[in-house]
């Protein structure tokens, strides 16, 4: 598949082995709820939307090649694009990477997993300044990243709480 990302490192964050020379950021969290549920709110970009964002994909669930532009506050338009994405009754996720106009260069991860009877979410990704006024303002970049990968964390958590009450 031709993918239109800004980095070489494609699909890096599928396997968790994250490239050198780039910022990581990982955050795990035990859900409650099902795999299934949260798996359709994650794979049709729900939880972006959950968390603040608003997605206009190129397709309704994630696969390779989908790509995905994230409006933030009606101004920013960041274009990502789905680099690898999986779907079994154990795990299921997708990994996406910036395409030039991104701020930023590099992948993130999105995944489910079941583990002993609970489900596990991981976001895990690279990343690096992409453009001047990102290097520039790369302490700002840097905390506005923690600070998205944290809301996600939460809003998926909020979503699968909801679920099962």
């Amino acid at each position: 598949m031709d993918f239109k990302v800004n980095y070489p490192q494609v699909g890096a964050t599928r396997t968790g082995d994250l490239p050198s020379g780039y910022r990581h950021l990982v955050r795990t969290a035990d859900l409650d709820g099902s795999l299934a549920e949260a798996a359709d709110l994650l794979m049709t970009f729900g939880l972006h939307e959950r968390s603040g964002l608003r997605p206009e994909a190129t397709a309704a669930r994630a696969a390779p090649g989908v790509e995905v532009r994230l409006r933030f506050a009606g101004l920013l338009r960041i274009p990502c694009q789905v680099v690898w994405a999986e779907e079994t009754p154990e795990r299921a996720g997708f990994g996406y990477g910036s395409m030039p106009g991104h701020p930023e260069r590099g992948e993130a991860a999105f995944l489910l997993e079941a583990v002993d009877g609970r489900v596990r979410f991981t976001l895990r990704s690279f990343s690096e300044p992409g453009t001047a006024a990102a290097r520039l303002g790369a302490p700002v970049a840097r905390f506005l990243q923690s600070r998205a990968t944290d809301q996600f964390v939460h809003a998926m958590r909020a979503a699968c709480a909801v679920k099962r009450t």
